[in-house]
């Protein structure tokens, strides 16, 4: 095991490897109920049945389908960043791509007075085929020359943005950072929350979340500051008691679905862009908008995981210190096929754009440093599979702390980029900001590179190498006018 992983070679320890893997599953389990919930909206009892309730029984069917190959397509593709890349990272379900999926394709078909699963299903037609084009870059080295041929400025930058995201989300996911319609954003309202709750009991209820949250960082960063192993997935467990504790409940399990899950899956999920008129459908105006629609959204949708995947690459290798002599990500070309594979597969099995996930970070912030540590998470996401339920006894006010801890993390990488020449600091700082603004890895290395190839045309630094940085920006030009994303 030590050879085939090179666990020694990369500085770590078996025993680190396992608590890694543990630490990314429960960084990122939510997947696998949140995605069915943004694919399916939310399903039988979910807004679009709630809008349309015929649709009831169809959005509760293809939520169970879309539950089990959400937990397959995490295994597969994180088996094969164990195996192929032998690297610390594993795929699921990209957020984002999910909820664009959903609103193209099931709630699109349900305005348009068509069949949400024929919707659905002509959806992975189309996620199909943009991971069709994605594997082919990948096996010509395409991807791979994209990857490295990115300026300086952004290299450095992503891995900060990516941090300040994650941290964001955990935020966001825990409470501690809500919205507000005057400010945007604004932290949690503990006086409101008390003046409005009904009885003390409901205002407790409403601020346990917050409260574990908060204390759950201060246990990592104590941990860490103290040198303990393992700080990360420590402070999720204590999280995760206090929680309980502070609620007064015990965690609760309810297996009684997983049968007719499997069901849903076999009918409609597994191969469901081979059933029915799925192929006619996705090129169909009715469904899609058209062939010219159809094709924008295939280029939108290996955009989007394209940059994605290199973002996450470059900030997980970075922190992990993971990165060759070019500052280039090791085994880039092999974590690339995965994710290409991930997301046929994905399709395959009847959900939306499989990704590298960039919680992945919590994981190789707590020593992961090989494959095994992406074999450790697979396994427990094979768990799920019979358990479902077992990704919700690990509440989010519990892993937000780790993704906040690894945000801390992360912005050092921040510090590399040249402030003094604008043509570094503009760039690198939209792309910085602009992941967390508009919540989405890839549209901030678009507005970046934009930006980038802007400065440069006009202060007479363009050079033959910006030739694939312009080309990026001009995909994402056309991306944001054409697609509401």
């Amino acid at each position: 095991m030590d050879k085939f992983f090179k666990i020694s070679e990369r500085g770590s320890t078996v025993r680190t490897e396992i608590m890694a893997g543990i630490t990314t599953f429960f960084a990122m389990a939510y997947i696998v109920l949140v995605n069915p919930n943004q694919v399916a909206a939310e399903g039988k009892n979910g807004w679009l049945a709630g809008i349309i309730p015929e649709l009831s029984g169809d959005l509760g069917t293809m939520w169970n389908a879309v539950f089990i190959a959400s937990v397959l397509v995490a295994v597969i593709g994180t088996l094969l960043m164990a195996f192929l890349a032998k690297m610390p990272y594993a795929q699921a379900c990209g957020m984002g791509l999910n909820s664009f999926f959903c609103t193209t394709f099931v709630s699109g078909a349900a305005f348009a007075g068509c069949s949400v699963i024929e919707g659905y299903q002509s959806g992975l037609v189309i996620v199909f085929l943009s991971g069709i084009v994605f594997l082919i870059l990948s096996i010509t080295g395409l991807r791979q020359y994209i990857a490295k041929a990115m300026p300086e400025c952004l290299k450095k930058s992503i891995p900060a943005g990516i941090g300040l995201f994650i941290a964001f989300i955990g935020l966001k996911g825990a409470g501690i950072v809500e919205s507000n319609q005057y400010t945007l954003v604004q932290f949690f309202d503990f006086h409101g929350t008390i003046q409005n709750a009904e009885t003390a009991r409901d205002a407790w209820n409403a601020i346990v979340p917050v409260v574990v949250a908060l204390i759950g960082i201060i246990i990592i960063g104590i941990l860490a500051k103290l040198n303990v192993k393992g700080n990360i997935v420590i402070g999720i467990i204590a999280s995760t008691i206090l929680y309980y504790v502070f609620k007064l409940e015990t965690p609760t399990f309810d297996v009684s679905n997983i049968g007719q899950s499997f069901k849903d899956f076999a009918d409609i999920g597994l191969g469901g862009l081979f059933k029915g008129d799925a192929w006619s459908n996705a090129f169909n105006a009715s469904y899609i908008g058209g062939i010219f629609s159809a094709v924008m959204l295939i280029i939108v949708f290996c955009l989007v995981d394209m940059f994605d995947t290199i973002g996450t690459l470059y900030g997980t290798a970075s922190q992990a210190n993971m990165l060759d002599e070019n500052g280039d990500p090791v085994n880039l070309d092999k974590s690339m096929m995965c994710d290409s594979i991930g997301t046929v597969s994905g399709a395959l099995l009847g959900t939306s754009t499989c990704t590298t996930f960039v919680e992945s970070a919590s994981g190789i912030a707590a020593g992961g440093r090989t494959g095994l540590t992406s074999l450790v998470t697979a396994l427990c996401f094979v768990v799920c599979l019979f358990l479902s339920p077992i990704a919700g006894v690990i509440p989010t006010c519990a892993t937000a702390p780790a993704l906040i801890f690894v945000g801390v993390l992360m912005a050092k990488n921040f510090a590399k980029v040249d402030m003094d020449d604008m043509r570094s600091a503009v760039p690198a700082f939209l792309t910085f900001l602009m992941m967390p603004l508009t919540y989405s890895i890839s549209n901030g290395i678009g507005i970046g590179s934009i930006a980038y190839v802007l400065i440069t045309l006009f202060t007479g630094n363009y050079k033959k190498r910006d030739i694939v940085v312009t080309i990026i920006a001009a995909l994402f030009v056309v991306k944001f006018i054409f697609v509401t994303m």
